[in-house]
């Protein structure tokens, strides 16, 4: 499998303060889940994992929120910091963290109504931050297309390599299309366990907010931040 590691980091902008802190946060979340008793997960899924017949029966909207700091394991919970640490930095060094922060949830949220929309009568809870995770990649394809993503494959970690982000964030939103697609069809919906369309719904809504902050912060070409490799753990 192929993994995004690192990428060029903007140099100076503001600290990622939430950036780092959501990795945190969602961690920390995720060991309180694992450390309740086996009988009492389950309940703490329904309860605050978003489900799509409760929110559109006008019931638990804080779920909307919850469920972006719940994760079904370990390599989910690995998959997605793995991409928000490469992926966010980026972008809060460039907005600020007060607009980072109403960018990233209402990401989430543009997630979730795109899986809803898709799944209405659906009783299974949805969890993951992959939703708000995708509006920040796809910020970050129109922000910073050229920047490099250095890529491994798992397990060889010794083989490595850079590619353009717009060649990564591209391959991978044709996938999600691709996968959102089939799970049209009823049975394949039930099947695959991953929230396709708020994969490509966050995507969208990272995409269209990334031209208003490209405008806003990346120009004129003198204002863009000097770049200097990221260093990897």
């Amino acid at each position: 499998m192929i993994f995004p590691v690192g990428d060029d980091q903007v140099k100076g902008g503001y600290f990622p303060l939430f950036s780092y802190s959501f990795i945190v946060l969602n961690v920390l979340v995720f060991i309180f889940q694992v450390s309740l008793p086996p009988t009492e997960v389950e309940g703490f899924i329904m309860t605050y994992g978003c489900i799509p017949i409760e929110i559109t029966s006008g019931q638990d909207f804080f779920t909307l929120f919850t469920s972006m700091f719940l994760h079904g394991g370990w390599m989910h919970l690995m998959g997605n910091m793995l991409f928000l640490w490469v992926f966010a930095d980026n972008i809060e060094a460039t907005i600020g963290s007060q607009k980072f922060l109403f960018f990233y949830l209402l990401g989430g949220l543009a997630a979730h109504a795109a899986h809803i929309f898709f799944n209405f009568g659906s009783s299974i809870p949805t969890v993951g931050a992959s939703g708000a995770i995708s509006a920040v990649m796809g910020t970050y394809l129109i922000m910073f297309p050229k920047s490099r993503v250095k890529l491994i494959f798992f397990p060889l970690i010794f083989l490595n390599f850079r590619i353009p982000a717009f060649l990564f964030l591209g391959f991978w939103i044709v996938q999600q299309f691709l996968s959102g697609t089939a799970s049209l069809s009823v049975e394949t919906a039930e099947s695959a366990g991953v929230a396709w369309w708020a994969h490509i719904g966050g995507f969208i809504f990272g995409v269209f907010a990334g031209f208003y902050y490209r405008n806003k912060y990346l120009k004129p070409i003198e204002t863009i931040p000097e770049w200097t490799s990221k260093q990897y753990l």
